[in-house]
This record gives structure tokens, C-alpha cells and sequence, in this order.
């Protein structure tokens, strides 16, 4: 499906920075994003001298002491990360904790920590285990894997949909007992604090009226704007969804909310879909999708404009339900730094997560990248 596809510089940028920063390997990347290694290798090497694609900091040049310091500090603040949930829990836990990590991090370390004694922690180790309780650590291993993938956003269905996946024989009921003694719970969204202007007049009628459900790909696409906050000011993000899959075929970011915004999202659409007919856009009333410049892309493209009813925001619900995924999966309590690191971050929810692994019950418990993979293996067999 990847052959003849073409990919915007955004695109580009974002996925090398997948290798060259959060140190994913490029098979790993390329199949996520369904492109070739080849064509990754190309990128990161076209890519190489630019200002965009950071490079990360050479540790060999540090000083030993600090080097030694900084890897301490860095070993109790990623304990600390990973076991926030233990920290006011009683002992035996926090041993349980341990010894699931003890592969990670240092049992010196992590006792430190959590302000237990090492010594406890030898005794209780000792101690022999029910078979059902060393079942369950060996769940809770999986458990936690799934969990922390689906960045703490997925509670025991889910979980126990990707156990099943998995050939693990379990029930739901265990699954949520395993997460509730070891508080992994999944998290919930927060209000959307931010309006979109809304002053113009409607430039299109509601063509799509609610029908999120097409049969087949590239038939209705939905496309919104959020914003992320920083440091250096908000950047603002504008997707296109394909209401077919849910997948994100378009995206686009910038610290200017403005038509060449969603635009430039559109246009990744097109790029990556190259859609053989006509193609419903449903979009809000917002100021940036009733621009001439926008409606005049539409019309080039043989795209068809749909516009929400003024304040009705259901008639998006669509993307608002995605935005709501990335706030609880990246977004929530946090500021980034610099509108950089927000876009490293946002594209590895997006291209590393929510399409080739995300979950949906629209798509028969499967993510949207195999929802369309199924769709067109059945369409060959026709």
C-alpha cells in the first residue's frame, strides 16, 4: 500500500527524529509507518546537517564524577517514574516491585528509593510463592507492558483484548484485580478549555450529518485543530481522520493557528491516500476551513467541504474523541519545554501508537492500520 505514496517534509523530520532521538530502531519505525528502511535511511540521511533533526548529546566527553552523578540521578528519577504507584504502599508490594525490576535497576537503588531495608527485601524473597501468585507476577509482567504502551490510557478490557492477542488464557474479572492491586488504572480525559473563532457564516452544508460510519476507505474524513501548550507559546495541531478506520491520514503543526495549518494537514492526507474519487471533509465553522485559499485546495483536490452546525460540537465527535486520547495518553499535567520536543512527542502518538496500535471498538477491537490491512485483504478475495 506504501508504493507511490509521497510524504510532506513535516512527515519526514518527525520520523527520523523516531531513531535519532527516542532510539527506536528503523525496522521498528519503518513498519509502524509502513514505509521502506530504505526510504527512512534516505530521509535521516538527507536530513542529517539540518537544524531540525537534533542529534543527542555525547555522554564520552563528560567528566567521569559527573557522569557517574548523572547516572544515579537519572537511575532514581526513572525509578521514581515507573514506581510512583508503590510509594505509599505497604512493604510487601514494594518487594514485589523490586524484584520485577530488579533486571532494570539496581536492588540498592530502588530500596533507596522507596525507603525500605535491603535486607527485608532478601527475606521476603525467600519466602516460597502460591502457584496462583506466580501466575499472576507473570501477568502482571504482560499487564504492565500493554499498560505502559497504551500510555496508561487502557483499562482492563482493553488490556485483557491484548492478552488474548497475545495467547495469554485469562479472564477479565483477573485482569482488573492484577491492575487494581497493582494501581495501574487507566486515566481519564479532561475539558477542552480552548474555542475556536467561529464568527463567519456557514460556507457549507452538514453533508456528513452524523454518519461516522462509511463502508470503505477514503469516503468521509473529519479534520479539527487542538492546541498543545510549551514554554515558547502554544502549537497548535490540525488532523485528518478517516472515518472509515479512525485512522490519522493528515496532520500538521505550528505555533500559527491559520489556513496554511490545515492546509498543510490536508495535503499530507491526500499525499498518503491518493484518493481515487471524491472525498467528504467534515470540518467546524472555524475561520481557517472557511478561507478561500482552503476552499479553493478543496476544489483542486475534488474534495467535498461539510461544515458542523454552529455549536454542535457532536457533530465532530469523531476528532474531539481523538484529541481527548492524546490529552490523557501525552498531554495531561504537562507543559513541554519547547514546541519541538511537543512535536517529537505527538508523532509518536500518532504514526508509533494510535494507528498501528490503537485499539477501537468501531474497528472490531483492532487497531486502524489492521482494520484497513483487513479491508483490503477481503477486497482482493472478492
Amino acid at each position: 500500500m506504501s508504493k507511490g505514496k509521497r510524504y510532506t517534509e513535516e512527515f519526514k523530520i518527525e520520523a527520523v527524529k523516531q531513531v535519532t532521538d527516542r532510539g527506536y530502531s528503523v525496522n521498528e519505525v519503518a513498519e509502524r509507518l509502513g514505509i521502506t528502511t530504505k526510504s527512512l535511511y534516505n530521509w535521516r540521511s538527507q536530513l542529517s546537517g539540518k537544524k531540525e533533526v537534533r542529534q543527542s548529546s555525547d555522554n564520552s566527553v563528560r567528566i567521569a564524577k559527573l557522569e557517574a552523578e548523572l547516572k544515579r540521578v537519572t537511575e532514581e528519577r526513572d525509578i521514581l517514574k515507573k514506581g510512583r504507584k508503590v510509594l505509599c504502599e505497604q512493604p510487601r508490594v514494594k518487594y514485589a516491585f523490586i524484584r520485577e525490576n530488579q533486571q532494570t535497576f539496581s536492588v540498592s537503588a530502588m530500596c533507596r528509593v522507596l525507603k525500605i531495608n535491603r535486607s527485608g527485601f532478601y527475606t521476603w524473597l525467600k519466602k516460597p510463592l502460591s502457584n496462583r501468585a506466580i501466575e499472576d507476577n507473570r501477568l502482571l509482567e504482560s499487564i504492565n507492558e500493554f499498560y505502559e504502551a497504551s500510555g496508561g490510557t487502557y483499562g482492563s478490557p482493553w488490556i485483557h483484548q491484548d492478552l488474548r492477542e497475545a495467547g495469554e488464557i485469562c479472564s477479565v474479572n483477573r485482569v482488573a484485580k492484577i491492575m487494581r492491586q497493582n494501581n495501574l488504572v487507566a486515566q481519564i480525559g479532561y475539558k477542552r478549555k480552548y474555542v475556536k473563532d467561529s464568527k463567519l457564516s456557514n460556507v457549507a452544508d452538514n453533508v456528513l450529518d452524523r454518519n461516522f460510519a462509511p463502508d470503505a476507505p477514503n469516503i468521509a474524513w473529519v479534520s479539527d485543530i487542538t492546541y498543545i501548550r510549551t514554554y515558547e507559546g502554544f502549537l497548535y495541531l490540525a488532523i485528518v481522520i478517516d472515518l472509515f478506520s479512525r485512522r490519522v491520514v493528515g496532520w500538521s503543526m505550528d505555533k500559527n493557528m491559520d489556513k496554511r495549518l490545515v492546509i498543510n494537514a490536508l495535503l499530507m492526507a491526500v499525499y498518503q491516500r491518493r484518493p481515487s474519487q471524491s472525498v467528504l471533509v467534515h470540518t467546524d465553522q472555524g475561520s481557517q476551513y472557511g478561507s478561500a485559499d482552503y476552499l479553493a485546495f478543496m476544489n483542486e483536490q475534488n474534495l467535498i467541504p461539510s461544515m458542523s452546525r454552529r455549536g454542535n460540537c457532536h457533530d465532530n465527535a469523531v476528532a474531539e474523541s481523538f484529541f481527548g486520547t492524546l490529552k490523557k495518553r501525552v498531554l495531561r499535567n504537562k507543559i513541554f519545554s519547547m514546541r519541538d520536543e511537543a512535536k517529537t512527542e505527538i508523532f509518536n502518538f500518532i504514526e508509533m501508537f494510535y494507528n498501528p496500535k490503537k485499539r477501537h471498538s468501531h474497528t472490531c477491537v483492532v487497531s486502524p492500520t489492521k482494520f484497513e490491512e483487513a479491508y483490503f485483504l477481503e477486497q482482493q478475495t472478492v
